[in-house]
Formats: C-alpha cells, sequence, structure tokens
C-alpha cells in the first residue's frame, strides 16, 4: 500500500500522495512550500494515523507547476413576468501543484 495523507488547504481536504498533481486554490508564491493541515496519514504498511480534528506533526512538501484560472462559470437570475434578469460571470483562480514528499516533524 502507497503512502498516503489527507491535507486540508483552501478549505476543501484532498487525499494526496508523493508525485501527484493536483488542481488547489489559489497559493500565493512561487516554487516550493509546506501544506502543514494534514489531517491524516498512512504509512507505506497501510498503518492509518488521524487524531479526530486535530493537525498531526506531519507536513507535506509540494511545489506549485502553475498559477491558471478555472473555467467560466455564469450566474443567471431571472424573476418571471418582472423584466428582472442579470448575468454575471466567474472565474476562480486555482493553483497547479505536485506534491513532493510527506514528511513526519515529530
Amino acid at each position: 500500500m502507497a503512502q498516503f495523507a489527507v491535507v486540508r488547504t483552501g478549505g476543501k481536504m484532498y487525499r494526496v500522495a508523493p508525485g501527484q498533481v493536483l488542481v488547489v486554490e489559489r497559493v500565493s508564491g512561487e516554487g516550493e512550500f509546506t501544506l502543514g493541515d494534514v489531517l491524516m496519514v498512512s504509512d507505506e504498511q497501510g498503518t492509518l494515523f488521524a487524531e479526530g480534528n486535530k493537525v498531526l506533526p506531519v507536513t507535506v512538501k509540494a511545489r506549485i507547476l502553475r498559477q491558471e484560472r478555472d473555467a467560466k462559470i455564469i450566474v443567471f437570475k431571472k424573476k418571471k413576468r418582472k423584466n428582472y434578469r442579470r448575468k454575471q460571470g466567474h472565474r476562480q483562480d486555482v493553483s497547479r501543484i505536485q506534491i513532493l514528499e510527506i514528511v513526519r516533524t515529530a
């Protein structure tokens, strides 16, 4: 069984493993950074470590590959028979990151 961790970034939780590439909410900066909000981790033998809602003494090292924008979402509001129509578009800023390694800190 491969090593993995569950991290929280941008208000969402992700299951990550070394070498994995994923798209998350915008992370400021460039180059390498650490994800310190680790909620659960599994080692190579498949043993799970979790402490409820507490953050574990583990950090996940990652690298920002690219800053980009997500697909456009159209928000359309209408009230029937009142000639009320509003159309608005939104594109979320996202970062494409690659997980480098999972390191135990304590």
